[in-house]
């Protein structure tokens, strides 16, 4: 009766997405977090790794497309702010993705289907199982639904948060912000990076992601908030 309800919920989840899948497995997996992982069920790991490139080509040659006449360093905040984890676990609070992710006991008891750092992955997992099931059309069909609309909306290019955050900082007359890796988990095909971001004044903040530039943005933006910098202020 379970695993009747479980694929209820899985054909529930494909309509919202779109697509037919001629292998429910791979959505199944693509939903299962590690902490509800087991030998007969994998987890979605693999899968967010793939998701994070199939995402990223998606989405950049849809604003080579949008954006015809812009260089890359025009394109690439843009880029960065459509594909990070907090897009991504917008999106997938838009589509209702926490309802259907297979949980461990703590991690459901304790709130993961609303944590954005477990709906990113989750999110980019679901990207991949799409495009395994269905190719590059199947995952193009679902991301330029949910992502178009962000993209056409940014009139202007995005400065990214370690842009601002020099900038702040150099028009107070202090050196460029300093990065430094801190840590680092998690298996090597899906890596977790900690970088702590400091000023010359001393103030400090940590980032974590799962890339090195990532992890400095997330850190960046950290560190502005701390300082009460929103938007592209400088006070």
């Amino acid at each position: 009766m379970a695993a009747r309800a479980n694929g209820v919920a899985l054909d529930r989840l494909a309509t919202v997405l779109g697509h037919r899948f001629g292998e429910p497995a791979l959505l199944e997996q693509a939903v299962t977090h590690p902490s509800a992982t087991s030998p007969a069920r994998p987890d979605n790991q693999r899968l967010e790794f793939l998701g994070d490139r199939v995402l990223g080509l998606i989405v950049a040659e849809a604003l080579l497309a949008a954006y015809p006449g812009e260089a890359e360093g025009a394109l690439a905040p843009r880029f960065n702010a459509l594909v990070r984890g907090e897009t991504l676990a917008e999106i997938a609070v838009e589509i209702g993705l926490g309802e259907f992710l297979r949980l461990g006991r703590s991690e459901a008891t304790g709130g993961g289907r609303k944590k954005k750092a477990i709906l990113a992955d989750a999110m980019e997992a679901v990207i991949a199982a799409l495009f395994l099931d269905g190719g590059m059309a199947a995952a193009q069909h679902f991301v330029l639904a949910r992502w178009q609309g962000r993209i056409e909306a940014q009139d202007e290019a995005p400065m990214d948060a370690k842009t601002r955050l020099q900038e702040w900082a150099q028009g107070r007359g202090m050196a460029p912000p300093a990065y430094a890796v801190t840590g680092r988990e998690g298996p090597d095909h899906a890596p977790r990076f900690t970088i702590e971001a400091r000023l010359e004044s001393g103030e400090t903040t940590a980032g974590q992601a799962s890339s090195k530039k990532q992890a400095e943005q997330v850190a960046a933006a950290a560190l502005l908030a701390r300082l009460g910098v929103t938007g592209g202020d400088d006070e």
